[in-house]
């Protein structure tokens, strides 16, 4: 694949790509004028900040300084590379990414997996119309409707039924060309003890298909219709299907995660499902496997929060514990929802009803208190010996808690309630802190969330913004901007950065271009950049703006060329240099400009 190849495919995809057509499919726009407003999708607010000017080709919000062009905020909102974001829109064209040379053993993997893909594709459908279009799923309909699923969750989450019969799915992808290998690879069948042909692995059992995040089928969870063994029957580890990497529905939760700013994580797909069918949309389940530090990366890219909820029952709260334990001291906000009665979320909400199961998630306990209440039920602390076991059992929650204020009112309730002195729980604490935590600074995920922020925004910034506008759409105008103010003595280190690039691009003889930019400049940079193409100018014509802005520009150089000169005749006087004249007649010639200028 060559340079020339790529820039071709990267100007095609920019070509085909409406910036306005791409924001709306995740924000909801109105139009004011020539640019379009929404609430910010990057940090939460109720007042729309969030603008976007379509003909300019690029997006800003005033509340967080997010903005760029279409590829920027793709980047953004899907939490994904700026070039992942390219070929992410290249995908939803139809556009095909110009390939290198592989070698013939990446060409076979691809195939394995593109084909494996496409197997577990065919498997949801097999096992969806048999749930819904034969008389064979009548079993299965019958399980989902005593667990108050209902047809619009069956065909949101494809679920279907693997009939009662050994080789009902082998036979009829056989028939269709399926390699037998293929249906051995992808765990749908497995090998007949005698040798001769393979035997369906999944059989009378509700099929759940499992998406990675992009909600490609990476494989299956099959559940039993009674009480037998094994309960779940999962998908084996394919070169697809990896459970410690994976999270039963992020594909359709990722957002709504986003939205709401925290992740809710169950323990099976049934109560995600549940959970997701009760209205709260952000949830995910772990399959069959302890939550991991893999699960807890991934769920960070897309919000700083993690709502675990998991069954009441002992065996639920020892695997709270353990997964608390994973989150602790990635930097993630950690709560717990704690489901009464010793009810998973999935019998909780068939019991009480969604709004009640909703009210539960406004109630989650932050970690420490939902340890502290955890401690005090689980610990026998009447003994010296149970009060130091409950004491230590508490200390790595409390070395998480970087408020002094909080940490000083969990301290004097620990050691209230387990009756011991204040100091010692502090001594304790000091003692413990030294110890190392599970997960290093360094090795804790990023968390790509924005903040509103405000920034100082004086006159001169503005007036460089406009200059930065017009020079954008025309290099003639920086030409003429350089022969009034020096561009290597614009303040701002956005809009140097900025001008300093428009610059090289004229001296190169090539023109603007909204693809290179992200590469080229700074994240502020093409944040200022955005802006200056985005603000509104008011009434002033483009022209009339930038008039002014250069005055402004102006005067705020010769302000500097005069403090400059006048400190320099100071030093001369002083040595008894008389060239301090001449500075000071420079000093004057600048004063009387700078006037002139006031004048106008």
């Amino acid at each position: 694949m060559h340079r020339e190849e790529m820039d071709e495919f990267v100007e095609q995809v920019n070509a085909q790509s409406d910036l306005l057509q791409v924001v709306q499919s995740y924000v909801p726009l109105k139009r004011k004028g020539n640019r379009y407003w929404g609430c910010c999708p990057f940090h939460g607010e109720k007042t729309p900040s969030f603008s976007v000017v379509p003909d300019k080709g690029f997006f800003y919000c005033f509340g967080c300084h997010a903005g760029g062009n279409v590829f920027k905020f793709l980047s953004l909102i899907e939490n994904i590379s700026y070039f992942e974001a390219i070929k992410l829109q290249a995908e939803k064209l139809g556009i095909p990414l110009p390939q290198r040379q592989k070698s013939p053993r990446e060409l076979a993997r691809e195939k394995e997996i593109a084909d494996l893909r496409k197997v577990n594709e065919m498997a949801r459908d097999f096992f969806h119309n048999c749930l819904t279009m034969t008389r064979l799923g009548e079993p299965g309909k019958a399980y989902f409707e005593g667990r108050a699923i209902s047809a619009e969750t069956i065909e949101e989450f494809k679920l279907g039924f693997a009939p009662n019969a050994w080789d009902k799915l082998s036979t009829a992808f056989l028939k269709r060309g399926v390699k037998q290998e293929y249906l051995l690879a992808g765990g749908l069948a497995a090998e007949r003890k005698n040798g001769e042909g393979v035997y369906d692995r999944f059989r009378n059992r509700v099929m759940i298909p499992i998406a990675d995040e992009r909600g490609r089928v990476v494989g299956f969870g099959g559940r039993v219709l009674d009480d037998s063994t094994p309960k779940y029957l999962n998908t084996p580890e394919t070169v697809i299907f990896n459970k410690r990497r994976i999270l039963f529905g992020l594909d359709r939760a990722h957002r709504a995660i986003q939205n709401a700013g925290f992740a809710i994580v169950v323990e099976g797909y049934m109560d995600a499902i549940a959970v997701f069918s009760a209205g709260v949309k952000n949830v995910v389940a772990s399959l069959g496997t302890a939550f991991t530090p893999e699960h807890c990366k991934l769920l960070m890219r897309y919000a700083p929060a993690i709502c675990f909820c998991y069954d009441s029952d002992e065996a639920g709260q020892k695997a709270t514990i353990r997964a608390l334990s994973i989150v602790q001291g990635t930097g993630a906000d950690v709560k717990v929802i704690v489901v009464p009665d010793g009810k998973d979320p999935d019998e909780y909400i068939r019991k009480h009803g969604a709004p009640a199961f909703q009210e539960l998630v406004k109630k989650a306990l932050p970690l420490v208190e939902y340890r502290l209440q955890y401690v005090l039920k689980h610990f026998a602390y009447d003994t010296l010996e149970g009060k130091v076991k409950a004491l230590h059992a508490m200390l790595p929650v409390l070395t998480g808690i970087r408020e002094p204020a909080l940490l000083g009112e969990y301290i004097k309730r620990l050691a209230q309630a387990l009756l011991l002195d204040e100091g010692i729980v502090r001594d304790e604490l000091r003692r413990f802190s030294h110890q190392p935590l599970p997960l290093s600074e360094a090795e804790a995920p990023r968390v790509p969330i924005r903040q509103a922020s405000r920034r100082t925004d004086t006159a001169l910034q503005r007036a460089g913004r406009i200059a930065i506008r017009l020079a954008w759409q025309d290099s003639g105008i920086l030409q003429h901007l350089a022969a009034m103010v020096p561009l290597e003595s614009i303040g701002d280190n956005a809009q140097r950065e900025i001008f300093l690039y428009l610059q090289d691009l004229a001296a190169q003889g090539q023109k603007t271009n909204d693809i290179e930019v992200a590469d080229k400049l700074s994240e502020e940079a093409v944040a200022e950049l955005s802006r200056a193409m985005v603000e509104d100018l008011g009434v002033l014509s483009e022209t009339d703006a930038y008039t002014k802005a250069v005055g402004v520009l102006r005067k705020a150089y010769l302000n500097l060329c005069y403090i400059k000169h006048s400190q320099k005749a100071m030093e001369l006087s002083q040595a008894g240099d008389t060239g301090y004249i001449e500075e000071l007649n420079k000093a004057q010639q600048i004063k009387t400009e700078m006037e002139e200028l006031q004048l106008e």
